[in-house]
């Protein structure tokens, strides 16, 4: 197949900032479970208005993950080469991680089961619809890796029907995956038993809040549309949306998921929507347009924002704690809470001290790892550029 391909340069450093943004997102989400305000009314704003900044985050991480891999993705790359680099840019920092908060919770006292933390070990925490003892034992926010991992695995065979895809037809497809996700919450109403119901909700059980929100292969829908607007700009098809418009579209969706049933409001509506500001936030990079995320501040904050996604529940958990917060499990706590700009410098000192051990994982842990063992070390024998290897698929247009 044959078409126009877009320029594409080597890097993209709007969409590294914008790493930040989602895991950000993900941070201000988790903050509000830990009832800060004492202000009851600044306390239920705050939750109201963070209610779906989790949601938006993740599925953020899932469409920006399937965006940039096809972008990165060269035709002389291998399954096995790919799969390498994907295991050593995540296990390592997520193994020190892992053993850190299991020394801390086998210090503090708190029951620790050993089949959940084994699989949240392994990552495969997510492909089992039981409570909270399994899918968020130990590191929490690891659930979304079980996804990703999935994510890697399949892209190689992903790629193969995508790109027999005309290019006339991408739009239409983007919108027709980007639709099956948002029928997801329906699906799963549906189809999925009502009972146990998910702890604070009464509007759905804790199967169908898995099924829509943490089962892989449902939320493999997003990292599809993300793979289908990095072909759309790729072979040109992107148009003029512009950045503003893409960037209002999103702020929308979420005023309106707001007021949304729970169950629709975790991933349902996003896809599309975001698909659109990746990808026009690609194209000003492509087209050398200056673009605040494209500083250098924000880039070094994406490039450190995996080793914060992995440690800021942590540290929130820990930092209520030492407050005198009684840790009761993910999420659940005695709460400790202070006039509106203490709790304001409270959470503002939690994200500088994720940012600083973020820093500190990624320069002694993520980035050695990545150097070290991301690559095979040339064989003499073998010619530079090539490794006798099974090719995977070619990922151009």
């Amino acid at each position: 197949m044959t078409e126009p391909t877009a320029h594409r340069p080597g890097r993209l450093p709007s969409l590294t900032a914008l790493r930040f943004v989602a895991a950000l997102l993900v941070f201000i989400f988790h903050s509000h479970y830990l009832g800060v305000f004492r202000n009851t009314s600044v306390e239920k704003h705050y939750d109201f208005i963070t209610n779906s900044a989790g949601g938006v985050g993740v599925s953020f991480f899932f469409v920006l993950s399937g965006f940039v891999l096809t972008w990165v993705a060269k035709p002389t790359d291998t399954m096995g080469g790919f799969w390498r680099r994907r295991f050593f840019k995540i296990y390592p920092s997520h193994l020190v991680v892992w053993l850190v908060i299991l020394a801390m919770l086998l210090v503090s006292g708190t029951p620790t089961e050993g089949g959940p933390a084994i699989a949240n070990l392994f990552l495969v925490n997510a492909w089992v619809p039981e409570m909270n003892n399994l899918i968020f034992a130990v590191n929490g926010v690891t659930w979304s890796l079980s996804a990703e991992i999935a994510f890697y695995l399949l892209f190689p065979f992903l790629i193969i029907g995508i790109r027999k895809i005309p290019a006339r037809h991408l739009w239409y497809w983007a919108a027709g995956v980007a639709l099956l996700a948002l029928s997801v919450p329906l699906l799963s109403k549906t189809f999925l038993p009502d009972s146990p119901v998910f702890p604070g909700y009464d509007e759905f059980s804790w199967p169908q809040m898995w099924f829509a929100y943490q089962f892989p292969l449902v939320r493999c829908l997003e990292f599809v549309v993300g793979i289908l607007f990095a072909r759309i700009v790729l072979s040109e098809r992107w148009g003029r949306v512009r950045l503003a418009p893409a960037l209002l579209g999103v702020v929308a969706v979420y005023v309106v998921s707001l007021w949304l049933p729970q169950l629709w409001s975790f991933a349902a509506p996003y896809s599309f929507p975001l698909g659109l500001l990746v990808a026009a936030v690609a194209a000003r990079d492509i087209e050398g347009r200056d673009t605040l995320l494209a500083r250098r501040p924000l880039v070094w904050l994406g490039e450190i924002s995996y080793a914060f996604f992995l440690i800021h529940l942590n540290v929130l958990n820990s930092a209520q704690a030492a407050f005198k917060g009684q840790w009761m499990g993910y999420g659940a706590f005695e709460k400790t809470s202070w006039s509106t700009p203490v709790a304001v410098l409270f959470l503002l000192g939690c994200l500088a001290v994720s940012i600083v051990l973020a820093w500190l994982l990624y320069r002694c842990v993520e980035m050695p790892a990545m150097r070290r063992w991301s690559r095979p070390r040339p064989r003499p024998s073998t010619p530079v550029g090539g490794t006798g290897e099974v090719k995977a698929p070619a990922t151009g247009a």
